[in-house]
């Protein structure tokens, strides 16, 4: 058995593309139009990790998906949570968990799928304003 993707239905490609591609740095691998079935097809991956692709699957016809816990979340390393934590809020990303203990934090898609973002290596030394930010919402 081999794991091949996950996938994640979005209802604005545009801005699913720029938060999983400019904001967490994946990089699209394909794309599929299938104008029979109206959806659109969009593999990503992080640079180097062909292997670990999200789909995103985006239908043409407007619908309604709702929001559930039942998915999870898609957890990424990183190689400085708090930079990108930054990045990601200068894209008024809203950061969910901030990343106080230098570890972990959660971050939501346009979509309001969950994305875990993790420091690689060691925890980095608590920093502000990660420090004392409290929760927003739920992840």
């Amino acid at each position: 058995m081999k794991y091949l993707h996950t996938m994640v239905r979005v209802t604005d490609i545009d801005a699913s593309l720029d938060f999983y591609c400019k904001g967490l740095g994946l990089v699209e691998l394909s794309r599929r139009d299938n104008e029979q079935g109206r959806f659109t097809l969009v593999f990503l991956a992080a640079p180097g990790q062909e292997e670990a692709q999200v789909e995103l699957t985006h239908n043409w016809d407007a619908e309604e998906y709702g929001e559930s816990r039942n998915f999870g979340h898609l957890a990424y390393l990183v190689d400085d949570i708090y930079a990108t934590c930054r990045h990601l809020s200068d894209m008024g990303v809203t950061i969910n968990r901030p990343p106080r203990d230098g570890h972990m934090a959660f971050v939501r898609s346009p979509d309001n799928i969950s994305i875990e973002l993790l420091q690689k290596g060691d925890a980095r030394p608590p920093e502000e304003p990660w420090a004392s930010m409290p929760n927003s919402g739920h992840w």
